[in-house]
């Protein structure tokens, strides 16, 4: 199947397949999407475009100790219900209080997104009824929220090396804080649901994106960058692996000039890589059904990730009515800038816009640009150092203790340490190879005391492949033209290396 640019372009356009194959097959047409053509029916349209049109609703749990109204702990895989007070419970006659860790992590995110702080935000009941939201409602900021108005630029690649990076931008709505509801846990054999409160009440910011991207992958960078920013800030943790960052997608499509056309969402995705493969997937199913004289329905889909595909939930036709009202045990959260604050304010009582903004660490994009001055690296292989947790750290105390260049010492954490951590599924801080290990090796290899096959050699051995071991007793073999005792040399290799 022909493979179209990686990346956007914006328009979805049916093509004939093309390359060793020959023409597609009869009937059909190919979709080209951000990565590769996917064969569909072809439709009455002819060869019509189609606009995909894509927004997103991000949850970020809030980096904090307890909860976003209550005293409670907040404390991934506890017990089933081992931190839930009386308010998460909602007992009678139990009161929200606002923690203010939340609201400062709220602010501080805002400002990273270029959104406007509202000094006057307003918190809101939104009804529904599920088993695990005991009170019957939520609390979140539907009227006025914390923060509106912002930007998010991300990057992504534009060809399979990553060689050429498209820097695109998308408009943040708003930001708004709101408190988790509980777990259902359903256990199909007992015919029985149970529910786990302590998630309940735990402190969320949502971040709303408007529709301005146009398939998986702009979506996939968009929430990479977010997640990166996050942790930046120490906002959220955001490990989308422990539910700290679940993404409903909006996906719709339309002819060039026509108004948008129903959406769809796809709620809970708790995957950047998952995420990609249920817009590209959604945006197929619905062209499909357009070509093919159906009709999109406005509901509520989830990706099956081992199928691959999304599946219906529910339906969002009948529009819910959530009966929003004002939340009448809190007051407006009122926020200060340094004009605005008070003489005689107390200061650890108030949060202070400008003194969070002017503690903001450097951003990822900044982060980025540094390094590629800094060592004269390409700028793709600034977003690697960056995306793997820990490696620019690692980068960095190589480079500090070794006299190779930057450059050099970049090819080979990229090209042999990384890619042995990603064939064994291990982070930077699991790697078996230390930073001051590999500046050592390297520094050998600079000074040209051992060969480069030698090194990466002695740097699998580290990594736990013992039997490369055999080959440097064969080149110390070699070198000392059989002399060697290599019962004698494999003792001392392992005690030097393994030692």
């Amino acid at each position: 199947m022909a493979a179209a640019a990686r990346g956007c372009g914006g328009v979805w356009c049916r093509v004939w397949q093309r390359g060793a194959g020959g023409s597609a097959p009869r009937g059909q047409r190919v979709v080209a999407g951000s990565a590769r053509g996917v064969a569909v029916p072809a439709g009455k349209s002819g060869l019509v475009p189609w606009v995909p049109v894509v927004g997103l609703e991000i949850h970020a749990q809030i980096s904090s100790n307890s909860k976003l109204f209550s005293g409670s702990q907040v404390q991934f895989a506890a017990p089933p219900n081992s931190v839930v007070s009386f308010f998460d419970a909602s007992l009678p006659g139990t009161l929200p209080v606002i923690n203010r860790r939340c609201v400062e992590a709220a602010v501080m995110t805002g400002l990273a997104l270029n959104c406007s702080i509202n000094k006057r935000s307003l918190f809101d009941r939104k009804h529904y009824f599920y088993a695990d939201l005991p009170a019957g409602y939520q609390i979140t900021q539907q009227r006025v929220p914390i923060a509106v108005n912002g930007t998010l630029s991300y990057s992504l690649c534009t060809d399979h090396k990553m060689s050429q990076m498209v820097t695109k931008t998308v408009r943040i709505k708003q930001i708004q804080l709101e408190q988790d509801s509980g777990k259902s846990l359903h256990d199909d054999t007992r015919s029985q649901t149970l529910v786990d409160l302590n998630r309940a009440g735990v402190g969320l910011m949502e971040v709303v994106m408007e529709p301005d991207m146009c398939c998986g992958e702009e979506a996939a960078a968009a929430v990479r960058e977010l997640q990166l920013i996050l942790q930046t800030l120490g906002s959220s943790h955001a490990v989308m692996a422990e539910g700290q960052l679940r993404v409903d997608a909006n996906v719709s499509v339309h002819h060039p000039g026509e108004p948008y056309g129903v959406r769809t969402e796809v709620k809970n995705i708790n995957s950047v890589r998952f995420l990609a493969k249920a817009v590209d997937y959604e945006i197929q199913r619905q062209i499909e059904e357009l070509e093919n004289g159906g009709a999109i329905l406005n509901e509520t889909r989830a990706f099956d990730s081992r199928l691959g595909c999304t599946v219906p939930m529910r339906d969002k036709e009948g529009k819910q009515d959530y009966r929003f009202m004002p939340e009448p045990n809190l007051p407006p959260l009122i926020l200060y800038d340094t004009k605005s604050l008070p003489a005689n304010m107390n200061h650890q009582q108030v949060v202070n816009i400008d003194w969070i903004h002017e503690r903001l660490p450097d951003l990822p994009s900044v982060k980025r640009a540094k390094l590629v001055e800094q060592y004269g690296i390409l700028p793709e292989h600034s977003f690697t150092l960056l995306n793997e947790d820990g490696l620019t750290e690692f980068f960095e105390d190589v480079v500090k203790h070794t006299q190779m260049k930057p450059k050099k010492v970049l090819g080979w954490i990229l090209n042999d340490m990384l890619s042995y951590l990603n064939q064994h599924s291990l982070t930077v801080k699991e790697s078996p190879v230390s930073s001051s290990i590999l500046a050592d090796l390297l520094n050998l290899l600079e000074k040209k005391q051992i060969s480069s096959s030698a090194a990466k050699q002695v740097m699998a051995i580290k990594a736990g492949n013992h039997k490369v071991l055999n080959k440097l007793i064969g080149l110390v073999q070699r070198k000392t033209q059989g002399r060697s005792n290599p019962v004698l040399v494999k003792q001392l290799l392992e005690k030097k290396l393994l030692g």
